[in-house]
């Protein structure tokens, strides 16, 4: 097993300076993003995971809400073995808004950075009860002013919850599957969704999501991609690339 070394791969990645009519120059797209070699990427992403969804364990949208908030550097796995018998004892918001930290703490410790995510749980859950009348909000605008969301967190229980197209997930496995398969060569998330929203069709922005969080667990994982086991390894020109 190597890496692919090929001097095409690296002139096909190659950022080039576009102008625009103002004068000012910026990145140009993605030779990756062409809407041919987009759809493509799609119909075989749908071929491998026509059924992929959040791994994230959750029976409401405010145990999805939990949840996501509890999986910021920590894996879904832990994060569910954590909720099981967390959303046992925490069942409705007020039940977190009002618990003693310092029980919650010891709850969630498993998950990392504890104090932080109390403090973003609790101050989310409160804003919920005081302010949304129980209800975990629909909107975009509304779920970032909680404590401790932010857009990931948003467009997970927006798309997973409610099914409401409201952009696509960045997470770190999206964010090395987008650039690997030159869908955008920016690093921020932000710009990483701004890119990814202009050439995926908005139907397929959920689902997409969970399809390269899927991909990049079970085989474009970050230091050994298997890439002999990809169904896109064709269409795929990754300098990571190994054959």
């Amino acid at each position: 097993m190597k890496k692919l070394k090929n001097p095409r791969v690296a002139a096909a990645r190659k950022p080039t300076r576009a102008t625009s009519k103002n004068g000012r120059s910026g990145t140009a797209r993605a030779a990756g993003a062409d809407p041919k070699r987009v759809r493509a990427i799609l119909a075989k992403l749908d071929e491998a995971y026509p059924a992929a969804t959040c791994a994230l364990e959750h029976q409401n949208p405010f145990q999805l809400l939990i949840a996501t908030i509890l999986s910021a550097q920590c894996t879904d796995v832990r994060v569910n073995q954590v909720t099981r018998s967390l959303f046992q004892k925490y069942r409705i918001p007020e039940d977190f808004a009002y618990a003693d930290p310092h029980d919650l703490e010891a709850e969630i410790r498993p998950t990392g950075f504890f104090r932080a995510k109390t403090k973003s749980i609790q101050g989310t859950s409160k804003k919920i009860v005081e302010e949304f009348s129980g209800e975990v909000p629909r909107t975009m605008e509304q779920l970032l002013t909680l404590p401790g969301v932010a857009r990931k967190t948003a467009n997970v229980v927006l798309g997973t919850a409610f099914g409401i197209p409201s952009g696509i997930v960045v997470d770190t496995h999206v964010q090395r599957l987008a650039g690997r398969l030159d869908l955008t060569r920016n690093t921020d998330p932000k710009k990483i969704e701004q890119d990814l929203v202009t050439i995926i069709p908005q139907d397929k922005w959920i689902i997409f999501a969970h399809q390269l969080i899927w991909h990049g667990r079970r085989v474009c994982q970050a230091r050994k991609p298997r890439c002999m086991e990809c169904n896109l390894e064709r269409i795929c020109y990754s300098e990571d690339k190994i054959i």
